[in-house]
């Protein structure tokens, strides 16, 4: 082998690894961020169910003589918050903390107006008796549950990626692209979450 183009071979040998592992490390955080976007997915699917319940959650207690009309507005115009946050929103919303953070806030808002008015139900046995509102409870407690479960698989999925992201060596390879891989939010709790609920009749 001619000694002279040793240096060429080893040159074209390491631009070829180099080449293989920002390849490989890219391909990682495309596998990572759509991961993220599909939990994602499933966070809006649960939140659209319970957008779903409302109407019908509302159109029942509305049915309940002398019951307090601020309340079910309440929720009626969180839902409608709800719905411009979401229709407004960035089409890649993880990527975008201020319209994340816009997103969150509306849906706690939502769901603080209705856990006021299952609270204020309390005052109310023909409601509290009434199948259909037991029925649609339930399936809003199932729909809350759930909005749990997938909030944490988004945080889990989330983390997976932002630490992938900002290990290094992957944080240069994640630099080169600008902000296609830009750090994922994580769902936070509800403010004063950490306090008990006082409820008062």
């Amino acid at each position: 082998m001619n000694n002279r183009l040793m240096p060429l071979i080893v040159v074209v040998g390491l631009v070829a690894i180099v080449a293989l592992w920002i390849g490989g490390t890219y391909n990682k955080l495309v596998a990572l961020d759509q991961a993220v976007q599909a939990q994602w997915g499933q966070v809006e699917n649960v939140y659209q169910r319970r957008a779903d319940l409302i109407p019908n959650l509302v159109a029942t207690v509305k049915g309940v003589a002398n019951f307090e009309k601020s309340t079910y507005i309440a929720v009626a115009q969180a839902r409608s918050k709800v719905g411009q946050v979401t229709t407004t929103a960035s089409p890649n919303m993880v990527n975008d903390p201020a319209a994340f953070a816009k997103f969150q806030a509306a849906q706690d808002g939502l769901t603080s107006a209705l856990s006021h008015l299952l609270a204020v139900v309390e005052n109310y046995p023909d409601l509290k008796a009434n199948q259909n509102f037991l029925d649609l409870q339930s399936q809003l407690e199932g729909t809350e549950n759930r909005i749990a479960v997938e909030r944490m698989r988004f945080n889990e999925t989330a983390q997976a990626f932002n630490t992938a992201r900002q290990s290094f060596p992957t944080a240069i390879v994640a630099g080169m692209f600008g902000d296609r891989f830009k750090l994922k939010a994580y769902f936070q709790a509800q403010p004063g979450s950490e306090n008990a609920p006082k409820v008062q009749f």
